[in-house]
């Protein structure tokens, strides 16, 4: 018998016959002699419904109130799989954040857990219950209800996975594992049967969609068996693993291929080349959370100057160059350029730390198609680069094709 914590998203909960469906498949696997955890999402869609209502009321919304309102989302779907379970004659109880309890820090809208008490929902698994507990949220010191940003409901599942000690992780999700690269754009990307937490690391962080960064940080740390199943259809899905724990002579080459749509591009030319500068270029950007992805200077020694180029999400675009330009004309600089139309792809493999010339082949692949590279940022497991938004397909097909990670 083992302890299992199944995290379930939005589109897995987005219709009573949904909701159904996970409730056979939990059902199954307690009656199989397994202790069940369940966390959930909201039902797709849901958490933007209470968004697009609360904006309505106050622009931005945010704080507190915020919070009590979208931990609503949660709570539904909770009490709804809880009904659902007992009808099939599987004991179950849900819990909200709050209940279980799940303690947080008080930044609301974006908080993180601090501890997850697991006594009380220990209790009840030893007593044959299955336990349905809202992703998404928790509540701190003073009992206020808070919510842990986009994503949250991985990071809750494998919380609770690391509280409870469980033997496994299960997210189930709208894909069967993860892939090579995103099927969408590569038809002919294969499912792997397994990853290495490093390698899941960097492509969560890299654009991957299937798992949070924070999630994945959460399995990193505690090394929680951690395994990527689909909700719709039976499978063995994606498990990921420590390193130490891979099996094989040699780790593949190249695991994986992200991308992330969502970037910008700033250069301040030929601003001052002395010490201090980057930093005031970027204290205002740091100072309003705003997240700066990958720099380059290129510096002019005969001239003392150099242009400082930086991404950012192309969302906080707008606010980083109101931000950046006084300050450039300040610092003397002869002009602030942009581009909130790139892209960054990247390749990811543990397989990387023993083989030269990734990078080479990597950039030898783009350039057969014709596809300049704008920047560049390399890891121990990773090579990114900035290019135009509309070589993103071709791109990803390419090093797909050069890497030999086709499907077959």
């Amino acid at each position: 018998m083992a302890l299992i914590v199944q995290k379930y998203g939005g589109t897995s909960v987005a219709s009573a016959e949904r909701i159904g469906a996970v409730a056979d498949r939990v059902a199954r696997s307690r009656a199989a002699g397994h202790q069940v955890a369940v966390v959930v999402s909201a039902m797709a869609g849901e958490t933007d419904r209470l968004l697009g209502l609360a904006a309505s009321l106050r622009h931005p919304p945010r704080g507190r109130e915020l919070d009590v309102v979208l931990a609503s989302g949660e709570q539904a779907s909770i009490g709804l799989l809880a009904m659902a379970l007992e009808a099939r004659g599987c004991p179950a109880c849900s819990y909200t954040g709050a209940q279980v309890p799940i303690r947080t820090d008080s930044s609301f809208n974006r908080a993180r857990i601090l501890e997850i008490d697991g006594r009380r929902i220990r209790s009840d698994l030893e007593a044959g219950r299955v336990v349905v507990v809202a992703g998404f949220q928790g509540a701190d010191e003073e009992g206020s209800i808070t919510t842990l940003g986009r994503g949250g409901s991985d990071t809750t599942g494998v919380a609770l996975a690391v509280a409870l000690q469980a033997d496994e992780c299960q997210i189930y999700t709208d894909v069967d594992g993860v892939y090579t690269a995103d099927p969408r754009i590569e038809p002919n990307a294969r499912r792997l049967d397994r990853l290495t937490f490093e390698e899941m690391l960097e492509l969560s962080s890299l654009g991957a969609k299937v798992l949070q960064i924070r999630a994945m940080e959460f399995a990193s740390k505690y090394r929680v068996p951690l395994r990527v199943l689909s909700s719709f259809e039976d499978g063995p899905g994606t498990m990921i693993v420590p390193e130490d724990e891979e099996e094989g002579m040699e780790q593949p080459l190249i695991s994986g291929i992200a991308f992330n749509r969502d970037e910008a591009k700033i250069t301040v030319h030929r601003v001052p080349d002395r010490p201090g500068v980057a930093y005031r270029l970027l204290a205002d950007i740091a100072a309003a959370n705003i997240e700066v992805d990958m720099i380059v200077q290129n510096a002019a020694p005969e001239h003392d100057e150099t242009d400082f180029t930086f991404t950012v999400n192309r969302n906080d675009y707008e606010r980083a160059r109101e931000m950046v330009d006084p300050v450039a004309e300040e610092l003397g600089a002869e002009r602030v350029t942009g581009d909130p139309r790139i892209v960054k792809l990247s390749l990811v493999g543990v397989g990387m730390r023993s083989h030269a010339g990734i990078a080479s082949r990597m950039f030898d692949a783009l350039a057969r198609e014709s596809v300049n590279i704008q920047m560049i940022s390399t890891s121990e497991i990773k090579i990114s680069v900035v290019v135009d938004e509309r070589y993103l397909e071709l791109g990803v097909r390419a090093l797909h094709e050069a890497f030999d990670l086709h499907d077959g």
